[in-house]
């Protein structure tokens, strides 16, 4: 079965989500300033182009913001087999007892068991260790489980810290470097365990941070472990049978409260990213406030929290770009992303960001 729009008699299907994109406009580096990068605002039926520290512009005192906290850390570790050969592990979840769930490139993958010398820093005599455990969730699941270690006995964190590179996405072509180190990066990332940036708050510096806070627009967080996942485009034609992949959450005390605050003066609950979203979502979807999500929302979601999202341009064929037109509504979506591709917009994780409000908000404005 395909997924219908409400109000409509189309159902829609994969390849209604694909797009051309000219390669120059995928976003290779950040802008020189994060809040000097382009916003396009899409909350109205015709698009306005700004700049984003403009986005103040368009809040109201009564709102609240909630950003995703996450930390990314440097995930990407290499190394060596045995028999010589390359190898090399992104991290995607650190467990307990030193161990972490990795995806693994090899040639030829080392039996259970095994132990394989990774890469230090330049400069180090580290002696670092992956000894594959098995299978993680389960001994079908699509990830490995290593045990991390090193003659100190650091844990995983700190090992990565010191010795991992930034988990730039596949469509970034350069190596990492003390500009991705410090840019892929949100300026109030708290909480370690990402390996994908919120790229949507990428945007906002401290001097953008300061002036909303003189507004009076409340701020609140959220965490998500943002996992490798976010960049597979989905491969079912038919939405339904897609396989979502899980990530971590967290919704505390705290944010539940000024949710609660913003509800009851009238204000706008305005989530900065998808991953804010998909948080969000989540927990009025299940009532669980901490854990892991599958959440896959597409066309026809109901939206319990959320009724403004700044967010940056998606992949095609991605979840997200189902997200944002469940969201706002998909001839929209499409418009806004024809609108970007001529205005030479920049796309992906380095790339300029959207405003959006929730469908029927937008139409009711009209």
């Amino acid at each position: 079965m395909t997924s219908t729009f409400p109000g409509t008699e189309r159902a829609f299907a994969l390849s209604d989500f694909d797009f051309e994109l000219p390669e120059n406009l995928i976003a290779q580096h950040p802008s020189a300033e994060r809040s000097g990068s382009k916003l396009l605002d899409g909350t109205a039926a015709t698009p306005v182009d700004r700049v984003f520290r403009e986005l103040t512009s368009q809040l109201r005192p009564s709102d609240l913001m909630v950003f995703n906290d996450t930390k990314v850390i440097n995930a990407r570790l290499f190394g060596e087999k045995a028999t010589g050969g390359k190898l090399e592990l992104l991290v995607e979840r650190v467990l307990t007892g030193n161990q972490v769930a990795a995806h693994m490139r090899v040639s030829k993958k080392p039996e259970v068991g095994a132990t394989v010398a990774l890469t230090g820093a330049p400069g180090t005599t580290a002696h670092l260790r992956a000894t594959l455990l098995g299978r993680w969730p389960d001994a079908d699941g699509p990830l490995f489980r290593f045990v991390l270690s090193n003659d100190q006995g650091d844990d995983p964190y700190t090992l990565m810290e010191r010795h991992g590179h930034v988990p730039l996405p596949p469509y970034i072509t350069h190596t990492d470097s003390a500009e991705d180190a410090a840019r892929y990066q949100t300026v109030f990332a708290k909480n370690p365990g990402a390996v994908a940036a919120p790229t949507a708050a990428l945007h906002f510096d401290e001097a953008l941070l300061s002036a909303i806070d003189a507004m009076g627009v409340q701020r609140a967080h959220v965490t998500l472990h943002v996992g490798a996942g976010t960049f597979q485009p989905v491969k079912t034609e038919v939405l339904a049978e897609h396989q979502m992949h899980s990530e971590w959450y967290d919704v505390p005390q705290a944010t539940q409260t000024a949710i609660a605050e913003c509800r009851a003066r009238g204000g706008r609950v305005i989530a900065v990213g998808t991953t804010s979203v998909r948080t969000l979502e989540a927990w009025a979807q299940s009532g669980q406030v901490t854990g892991d999500t599958h959440i896959f929302i597409t066309p026809g979601f109901d939206f319990k929290v959320v009724d403004a999202l700044i967010t940056n341009f998606h992949l095609p064929k991605s979840s997200l770009m189902m997200l944002v037109s469940a969201f706002a509504g998909y001839e929209h979506i499409m418009a806004l992303y024809r609108h970007a591709i001529a205005e030479q917009y920049r796309f992906f994780s380095y790339g300029d960001a959207m405003l959006l409000t929730k469908e029927q908000a937008r139409h009711a404005e009209v």
